[in-house]
């Protein structure tokens, strides 16, 4: 089965069809977005986790530019602490479709002496990733990253622009953001400044979900219930299938149904109990759900502003 259903023939024309849905108002938006990232800049990459907004985000960027191929290469940073699932899924994307894909490791980045891997209960690699996207970006000299964050999962998210201009040292200053009247963006830059693109914004998960079961896009297994081995701490489900997350002796292991609706790395992300086995149910289940997407993160838990300072040291 493919990833991506290959018949695109009428993307050429999407600007001109007249909206019959909210998914389809925000595919037009997102494409023109990637469209502009594409006029305005002359080194953009697509930051590429294997997680189903990045994944949406590459459907998009083959409607945006059919019948042409992406005209800009992925990049994963890869903290070594993947699901094994994503990495997989990764792979086989890259082949079927026939992109660039960079891959710059954290590992690296705690070899070199950047970076110090955190030790304790709570011990993850989520936040060393800025000093490794930061010196990719300066490697390949990049002035524009589009990444899948939208404002409905996270507050800092929530205000930042859909065009959002990083300084010298990538780092995001709320203060300091431009206007974004209709759609008029604005992607001049200084030397040394870069832009950080979100042409999903303004999706909700469950535009996600919908725009994946209208377009049959496939996604990795990880977002579908199966049974998997895992222990309780804190009130949150973890996954003790690796030996990526410390797990004390009094934490039982015990086989539940679950899945992921966020996937972030093994040592952050916790699973939640489902049935759900199928795109239609995983979209049943997030319309009946009263939790947040990201509640289920623990790196967004360190603080009331963890995102936000993470954010201002230039993270994704």
């Amino acid at each position: 089965m493919n990833i991506y259903t290959t018949d695109l023939s009428l993307a050429p024309e999407l600007d001109s069809l007249k909206d019959t849905s909210n998914v389809n108002a925000l595919e037009n938006e997102a494409i023109y977005i990637l469209r502009e990232v594409a006029a305005q800049f002359e080194k953009p990459v697509l930051l590429f986790s294997g997680g189903k907004d990045s994944i949406t985000l590459v459907r998009l960027a083959q409607k945006a530019f059919w019948p042409a191929k992406i005209p800009f290469p992925l990049m994963h940073i890869d903290t070594g602490h993947n699901f094994s699932e994503t990495i997989e899924f990764r792979d086989r994307l890259v082949e079927e479709l026939g992109v660039e894909l960079i891959i710059r490791k954290v590992q690296d980045s705690i070899n070199q002496g950047k970076v110090k891997e955190e030790s304790g209960r709570y011990a993850s690699r989520n936040s060393l990733q800025t000093t490794t996207l930061l010196d990719a970006i300066e490697e390949f000299k990049f002035d524009a990253c589009v990444g899948g964050a939208r404002r409905d999962e996270e507050k800092a998210r929530a205000k930042e622009r859909i065009f959002s201009v990083r300084d010298d040292f990538g780092q995001w200053d709320e203060r300091n953001q431009r206007p974004e009247l209709f759609d008029m963006l604005n992607g001049q830059i200084e030397l040394g400044q870069n832009v950080r693109v979100f042409p999903i914004s303004n999706w909700t998960e469950l535009d996600v979900w919908s725009y994946i079961q209208e377009e049959h896009i496939e996604i990795p297994s990880i977002y579908f219930a199966h049974r998997r081995k895992t222990f309780l701490r804190d009130g949150m489900i973890w996954s003790a299938d690796d030996n990526i997350v410390f797990r004390e002796e009094n934490e039982a292991v015990e086989e539940r149904m679950v899945r992921f609706r966020t996937v972030g790395d093994m040592s952050c992300t916790a699973a939640v109990l489902s049935d759900a086995i199928s795109i239609d149910k995983v979209v049943s289940e997030i319309r009946d759900s009263s939790i947040s997407e990201r509640g289920a993160r623990i790196d967004d838990k360190r603080s009331e502003a963890a995102m936000e300072k993470r954010k201002q040291q230039g993270y994704f």
